[in-house]
């Protein structure tokens, strides 16, 4: 049974109104004040609020809207509106409301409405539900991170995984960028072709053009037979080439040309060869820097420019720290045959406040070596590098359970870090709800049920 109520003045619109709701058997609560809306009890799916209520008895719509979110977080609002309302009632809407009714209200409208407002909501489910299953099993480890920055690296790989495009990977060395390219070329119609991987930073000057684009017999000293080039072998797949900002200015040039027709020579041959190939690139440079030093060819970055996407440093998402190393524990478990199970409360401790200057892989690398030299069923800190815990200083900087599994302790340090991050944010935006939501790139009804989940008031953090 739906629960509803109504914030509007008694009259003949809320009599139409409530013979509409509950002929279909929902239950009302009609509140005629702020101090009746807020004393409010019980889940509540749907809001019907007066705008001018709203605006009377707080200080604007926005504040008004915020008030019965943090009140019910999960509620449906839909504002009702006088015809010289309408721009308020479009406002409300864009502020997060689900929808409007004109006054008078008449009962065909209102079934509308909440006929559409449904369609909506459900509408959005499939849509979450096919956002969920859009990843192939071996990713979803990896995409379910709490992380606000690497969920909107997620949506983008999400986006152009099914296209053709350049994909140009940016960031620190460690943060996952292979990884991720590997993720675009399986979500991708051509998962079934090879992914070919060259570390561009690896091979030397003088054979780069070979390892790329092949040679043919007698090309140079020692070339003794043909040898096809990572760029054939890619036929039809995709090509992921790391630390694209080491290769010499010829290879360059030659990449070019690839990128630009998609056709290329072997080192020594004349023959055109076309090449059906996906182009992945990832730097941990800045190539629009190279670019302005001439060090790295300004056409040849934007052809590989065309879809940007940067992978943050552990230290930007230290919420996603804990989960992955429970990852890379499981993982552990299972090629070292063994049964750890979580992480001494130091240890824990050190992994929120080290640096990571090696980023996702100095944290599995840590793991692995932790996990080979342990005994127990509990990372201790012995199996750490001294220089690893040495960046503890002081106490534990949260209460550390160590009854609590590595899961449940993984929850408490997610909520802690989300509550301060939030406090700050709110501090700094004054408790401008729209631009704190904003800067933490959520909606505001995200930040609302954020907001209620951990008892903040935006009061406490507006400027006097």
């Amino acid at each position: 049974m739906r629960k509803m109520s109504v914030f509007m003045p008694r009259g003949q619109n809320f009599e139409v109104l409530k013979k509409s709701l509950t002929s279909g058997g929902g239950s009302l609560a009609l509140w005629t004040s702020r101090d009746e809306l807020l004393s409010g009890n019980g889940g509540v799916d749907y809001v019907f609020a007066d705008i001018g209520l709203l605006e009377q008895e707080f200080h604007s719509v926005e504040d008004g809207l915020q008030e019965i979110w943090d009140r019910f977080a999960s509620a449906q609002v839909i504002v009702m509106v006088t015809p010289e309302q309408i721009r308020s009632a479009v406002d409300a809407v864009k502020s997060g409301a689900a929808d409007y009714l004109p006054y008078p209200l008449a009962p065909e409208e209102i079934k509308l409405v909440l006929e559409r407002t449904r369609d909506s909501l459900m509408l959005q489910s499939e849509l979450d539900y096919l956002r969920d299953h859009f990843w192939q099993d071996d990713a979803r480890d990896v995409v379910g991170t709490a992380s606000p920055a690497m969920r909107e690296v997620f949506s983008k790989v999400r986006h152009v995984a099914r296209t053709r495009t350049t994909v140009l990977l940016t960031g620190e060395t460690g943060t996952g960028k292979s990884l991720v390219a590997r993720i675009i070329h399986n979500h991708s119609a051509r998962n079934d072709k090879q992914f070919i991987s060259v570390h561009c930073g690896a091979i030397a000057d003088t054979l780069t053009e070979s390892e790329l684009f092949g040679h043919e017999r007698g090309a140079f000293t020692g070339a003794i037979r043909r040898k096809p080039g990572k760029f054939e072998l890619a036929e039809g797949g995709s090509i992921f080439l790391d630390e694209i900002g080491t290769i010499s200015q010829s290879t360059q040039v030659k990449l070019l040309h690839v990128v630009q027709d998609r056709i290329f020579q072997r080192v020594g041959g004349e023959m055109d060869i076309r090449a059906d190939v996906r182009i992945i690139a990832a730097t941990n440079e800045d190539l629009r820097d190279l670019s302005a030093r001439g060090m790295f060819r300004k056409d040849l970055y934007y052809r590989l420019n065309v879809f940007p996407i940067h992978i943050p440093s552990l230290r930007e998402r230290p919420e996603d720290i804990l989960r992955l190393a429970e990852t890379f524990i499981k993982r552990c478990n299972i090629q070292l045959r063994k049964r750890i199970r979580g992480l001494h409360p130091r240890v824990l401790n050190a992994c929120m406040r080290y640096e990571w200057p090696g980023n996702v892989r100095e944290l599995e690398n840590l793991i692995e070596r932790a996990c080979i030299l342990e005994e127990t069923d509990v990372l201790q800190p012995e199996s750490f590098p001294s220089e690893f815990l040495g960046h503890e200083t002081g106490g534990v900087r949260m209460p550390v359970d160590t009854t609590l599994t590595i899961t449940q302790a993984r929850h408490h340090a997610v909520e802690e870090f989300e509550r301060q991050y939030l406090e700050k944010l709110l501090t700094e935006c004054k408790g401008v709800i729209k631009e704190t939501a904003s800067c933490a790139g959520i909606t505001t009804r995200q930040l609302n049920k954020l907001m209620v989940r951990y008892a903040l008031d935006k009061k406490k953090y507006k400027q006097e």
